[in-house]
């Protein structure tokens, strides 16, 4: 399993207004930061996908701002104080370890297929599948097991739902510096 990264923006409670907002409606009162692949919520860092980028990003579909090549987008983001740097991996068959000491598990995030929207923390919640109150104080669920449960119920409860289609995202995060 290869290990992919992104520059997200940081969704805290320092964002005021928007935060009130969002809270009040998700209803996510647990939440103390959402650290999500929702470009709604958390938008890449990196605004354009410039022609030097193809040789360093996964070359997919939805996935352009994603890179394979950890150095490359550290360089990038040279003189970008306020972002989460991202290690993830896209449907884990079980629970993936942390590429190296200098990122840390966070949990497991579910994006439709077309990224954009998690079903988890962008789509007013699903009270048949999970309870709002099992996702972290990040957004996230803690374990790979319950994860897929909810993959799979979401899929086969809310087949209609244009958000329910969903990747699972296994999410650490650069801890540090």
């Amino acid at each position: 399993m290869i290990p992919w990264y992104i520059a997200t923006e940081p969704f805290t409670p320092s964002d005021d207004a928007t935060w009130s907002k969002y809270i009040a409606w998700s209803k996510l009162t647990q939440l103390e930061e959402v650290v999500s692949l929702d470009p709604m919520l958390c938008p890449s860092v990196l605004k354009e996908i410039k022609d030097e980028y193809w040789p360093h990003i996964v070359n997919e579909d939805f996935m352009l701002n994603f890179f394979v090549d950890l150095g490359y987008l550290t360089n990038q983001l040279s003189g970008i104080a306020q972002k989460n740097l991202l290690c993830v991996f896209r449907n884990p068959a079980s629970h993936p370890k942390s590429p190296s000491p200098s990122f840390e598990f966070l949990g497991y995030d579910l994006v439709d297929t077309q990224g954009s929207a998690s079903a988890l923390t962008n789509c007013g919640g699903f009270p048949d599948v999970f309870s709002n109150f099992e996702l972290t104080a990040t957004g996230l669920l803690a374990n790979h097991v319950r994860a897929v449960q909810v993959q799979s119920e979401l899929r086969t409860l809310h087949a209609q739902h244009g958000h329910t289609d969903c990747h699972l995202w296994a999410i650490f995060r650069a801890v540090g510096p």
